[in-house]
């Protein structure tokens, strides 16, 4: 599976290396180029091209459609960091601190149009429902990170509040980038749907997966401190799933959380969640999602060989350490 990823991966970084931007006004373009040369794990825009496979077609018919989610996301990366205050990016200073805001915000915006540039590469006859999915898709990612702005303030949200938000943020866009692929492959509209159903669960599995892994995840393979979403005050589905059971007694994790030494707010949320079990919930809930999504995966009519290539996405995503 990790050669098989590894391949289509090495191709969209030679797609997205070879795209040929104006050299003026270097304050534009070479933010964009740098945005896209930081590398990543390139999930969205494999989903692309796997969401053609899966209809036989071969992938590469769908490159510039996977492209162009690539450079969407890489943009919404861009907005998020200067709405997060964020100074670095895969140990790289954010676009915002190695320029400025008003630069970032500007070369945020030309990706956009450059990503719509690489969707309308296509057969006339798809070019609608390209676009139809596009659009709709990146207006739900923008409701998403609304969202997650929105319940920094709150005290607490509803753990269907929360789902609900990480969908919109995340998961839209991995069933968009599949729809996409799909549809150069002349999907039909059962089949669209599916796509769209399989990614978005696969999608919620790996988020909370994320969640877990920042609190239970072993040190040495997760890469960073365990705990970093507490340091941060951050609420994550194992904060809202602690609430949802510790009931009218929720005032304790709030307490916790309000420990002005960080090791010890640590220790004291690690220990109401693992008094609560919360690890066993998130395990359960992972499982449930990902179960969801091989389920639909497995009515899909497409490909044997490239469902059995999903299926082993699934399990790799869900399986990681990191």
């Amino acid at each position: 599976m990790d050669s098989y990823l590894n391949k289509l991966r090495v191709e969209i970084e030679e797609h997205l290396g070879s795209i040929d931007l104006p050299s003026d006004p270097a304050n534009l373009y070479e933010p964009i180029e740098y945005m896209l040369s930081l590398g990543g794990k390139r999930i969205r825009p494999i989903l692309t091209l796997i969401g053609c496979e899966l209809f036989g077609k071969p992938y590469s018919n769908a490159m510039d459609q996977a492209l162009a989610v690539e450079i969407f996301h890489n943009f919404t990366l861009v907005h998020d960091d200067i709405m997060d205050s964020a100074e670095v990016r895969r140990n790289l200073p954010t676009v915002h601190k190695k320029w400025d805001v008003n630069i970032a915000l500007l070369s945020g915006d030309g990706m956009i149009v450059i990503a719509y540039q690489h969707l309308f590469k296509a057969q006339n006859d798809k070019l609608k429902k390209l676009a139809d999915v596009f659009s709709k898709t990146a207006l739900e990612v923008c409701e998403g990170q609304q969202y997650d702005m929105d319940y920094a303030s709150y005290e607490t949200v509803s753990l269907p509040n929360y789902l609900e938000m990480i969908r919109l943020k995340t998961a839209v866009l991995l069933g968009g980038a599949m729809q996409l692929g799909a549809i150069v492959a002349d999907a039909s509209e059962k089949q669209l749907e599916q796509v769209q159903h399989f990614a978005e669960s696969m999608g919620l599995a790996f988020q909370i997966k994320d969640d877990y892994l920042d609190s239970f995840g072993d040190q040495d393979s997760f890469g960073k401190e365990i705990g970093g979403d507490i340091r941060e005050g951050k609420r994550t589905w194992l904060t809202l799933k602690a609430f949802e059971l510790l009931g009218d007694d929720n005032q304790r994790l709030l307490d916790a959380y309000s420990i002005t030494d960080i090791s010890k707010r640590v220790d004291a949320v690690m220990a109401i969640y693992n008094e609560l079990d919360v690890k066993g919930c998130a395990e359960k809930e992972i499982a449930k999602y990902s179960d969801d999504s091989l389920k639909t995966l497995a009515n899909i009519e497409g490909e044997e060989n490239v469902k059995s290539k999903l299926s082993a996405l699934v399990h790799y995503l869900i399986d990681r350490e990191n």
